[in-house]
């Protein structure tokens, strides 16, 4: 836990702060709903648009086709090349349904 400062006083911390975003991902055999973290100043898409191959999500629930709940994880590693499209949740219950309901 490392705390230092430079000569101005900035300080620099190990620690990144993150907004937890509240999603819905569609994937090409299943829906996923959980939450992606974005740095603070950042947007959705800046996380899409980052290098990486995968998308990490936290306290993920996995739909099949017919919208029964498949698989329930603390962390699930989506990869990029299998989205077919993100929708951020306007809160966070989304995540907390059994079942796919909703509009999705």
């Amino acid at each position: 836990m490392g705390l230092r400062y430079d000569e101005k006083g900035k300080f620099f911390t190990e620690f990144i702060s993150k907004t937890e975003i509240p999603v819905t991902i569609q994937t090409t055999t299943n829906l996923v709903r959980g939450f992606v973290y974005v740095r603070k100043g950042e947007r959705l898409s800046d996380e899409l648009n980052s290098s990486g191959c995968f998308i990490p999500i936290a306290d993920a629930i996995v739909f099949d086709a017919n919208g029964e709940k498949r698989y329930k994880c603390e962390f699930l590693a989506v990869h990029r090349d299998h989205i077919i499209w993100l929708m951020p949740e306007k809160d966070d219950t989304a995540n907390k349904s059994d079942d796919a309901g909703g509009d999705a």
